[in-house]
């Protein structure tokens, strides 16, 4: 079968970790050949061989103990938006909401769109933040914050005074990125700068889209990305768009030219289907025009509706209805769109967008969750895969020399050693990376 093999320059392949050294063989053949080849790619860049050794204190090897491998949590990001955080009612509804999400995600999305989250000035509602962020850690779940910079709409109190609007944007910025450092890590910076000109944002944002124009493009989103960075150097920051053409990768380059460096550390793509769904070939074509900048890629906004399709839909007045079929077919899609997003190396995060079909964006049937939060066939689909194909379990014994071999997932886990006593050992393991690991447990 014939493959494409994606270029790779060679100053590109020690800055971004193993998976840019291999290579990627994708047959340019049919949907159904690249879905079959894609759980090769999965077990060769999202699994690691791992060897427990186990001795006792004398350094000797402890042959026929029982090890028990328990994975607790993946390396890679599965998310969604979590902006109903204590806003649903009843109390049983606001449960039902916490514990699916937590049952299936470990990365959520935190609100900070700055009109709503700051709608007096001077009063941000960084306590409703905190709540949610440290709700989130107690649950093992990794937070980011969206967004920072964006002009899809602004705060009515905004002064005229453009310089003071820049002020005032910049303040912000360091203040949410300092104020919860250590509990919110990653962020994205700016969001939407490769077509924020666009005409109807003039309108709804139009102080912001005007200081934008009069500092400029690159040098306005360089700026934000420096104000964010000196407020936290090891945070995890993002350059985030709806646009995934050649024009988003010409922003980034001319941003990376202008400020001499890579002020990002993420690239996000958006990738909202409420029309019509990718197929496979525009999936693997996106990943790879911007995986030749050798960071990573986070899928920052996904959605496939459950009912009919079409963005026109949100205009219509009438209700955007999830059905019987469309769920089907959302969970066939999402089953196929995770997993070809899982197998390309380049992809370090996914994030669904919404839980739930209750205030959904565009108010459309875009949920895992039905409007009573029963889960979708897409809810099912998509735990299978996180916590059970894509999941490691083993129980084996340790040999002669005192080894026990497996190959995981890449993340955290849990390894009980048990002795021939009854005795048990418990400790901690991350798989890391595709290379080896040893882990050795000692019994006093």
């Amino acid at each position: 079968m014939q493959s494409i093999r994606p270029h790779i320059p060679p100053s590109l392949s020690c800055a971004v970790g193993p998976w840019l050294v291999a290579a990627l063989a994708i047959p340019a053949a049919s949907q159904e050949a690249w879905q079959q080849e894609a759980q090769a790619r999965i077990e060769r860049h999202r699994q690691a061989d791992a060897e427990i050794i186990v001795v006792d204190d004398a350094g000797q090897p402890v042959a026929g103990a029982e090890v028990h491998v328990a994975q607790t949590r993946h390396r890679f990001l599965f998310g969604c938006n979590f902006f109903q955080f204590g806003r649903l009612e009843p109390e049983s509804d606001e449960e039902s909401y916490r514990r699916q999400f937590a049952e299936l995600f470990n990365f959520a999305t935190l609100a900070f769109y700055w009109p709503t989250y700051e709608p007096r000035r001077g009063e941000p509602r960084h306590a409703y933040t905190e709540e949610v962020a440290r709700w989130c850690r107690e649950h093992g779940i990794q937070t980011k914050g969206h967004p920072l910079a964006w002009n899809y709409f602004e705060p009515r109190w905004l002064p005229d005074d453009l310089q003071a609007v820049r002020t005032l944007q910049m303040e912000r910025i360091e203040d949410c990125v300092s104020r919860f450092r250590g509990l919110i890590d990653i962020w994205d910076v700016v969001n939407e700068a490769t077509h924020y000109e666009r005409e109807e944002l003039q309108q709804r944002a139009p102080k912001l889209t005007q200081l934008w124009t009069e500092v400029g493009r690159v040098p306005f989103v360089d700026e934000c990305f420096r104000h964010a960075r000196a407020a936290h150097p090891q945070a995890t920051l993002l350059i985030n768009d709806y646009r995934v053409d050649p024009a988003y990768a010409d922003l980034i380059t001319a941003l990376e030219q202008a400020a001499g460096a890579r002020p990002y550390d993420v690239i996000g793509l958006q990738s909202h289907m409420h029309g019509d769904v990718w197929d496979n070939a525009r999936l693997w074509d996106v990943c790879e025009r911007f995986a030749r900048f050798g960071v990573p890629l986070h899928f920052t906004e996904l959605t496939v509706v459950s009912g009919a399709k079409g963005w026109e839909l949100a205009q219509r007045g009438q209700p955007w209805l999830s059905t019987p079929e469309g769920e089907e077919a959302q969970a066939r899609d999402v089953e196929r769109i995770y997993t070809m997003l899982f197998s390309h190396p380049a992809v370090a995060a996914v994030t669904w967008w919404d839980f739930t079909d209750r205030h959904a964006w565009q108010r459309a049937p875009a949920g895992l969750l039905r409007q009573d939060l029963t889960p979708k066939p897409a809810c099912t689909a998509l735990l299978k895969l996180i916590k059970d194909r894509w999941w490691t379990r083993v129980q084996t014994a340790t040999d002669t020399e005192g080894k026990a071999r497996f190959r995981g997932f890449l993340g955290d886990y849990t390894v009980t050693v048990r002795l021939a006593s009854g005795r048990e050992i418990t400790s901690p393991l991350t798989l890391a990376t595709g290379d080896a690991h040893v882990h050795r447990v000692v019994v006093d």
